[in-house]
């Protein structure tokens, strides 16, 4: 892994497979919503984008 920035208390690394590990002043690793905030506030990732909701069926017209 290689280092990559310093984020306040936190330190960021890039492993090999190009995702990112976030380690705390504490040397534990963080994981979870903590990380992704994190990596979020640092922008080295970008926020998920919301799905557009599924076209709805039109209703069928009553038989004549």
């Amino acid at each position: 892994m290689k280092k990559v920035t310093t984020a306040g208390a936190h330190q960021i690394y890039q492993k090999r497979s190009g995702r990112y590990a976030v380690q705390g002043k504490d040397k534990k690793w963080v994981n979870g919503e903590e990380k992704a905030r994190i990596l979020l506030e640092a922008g080295l990732i970008q926020p998920p984008k919301a799905k557009a909701p599924a076209p709805e069926a039109p209703a069928e017209a009553p038989a004549a």
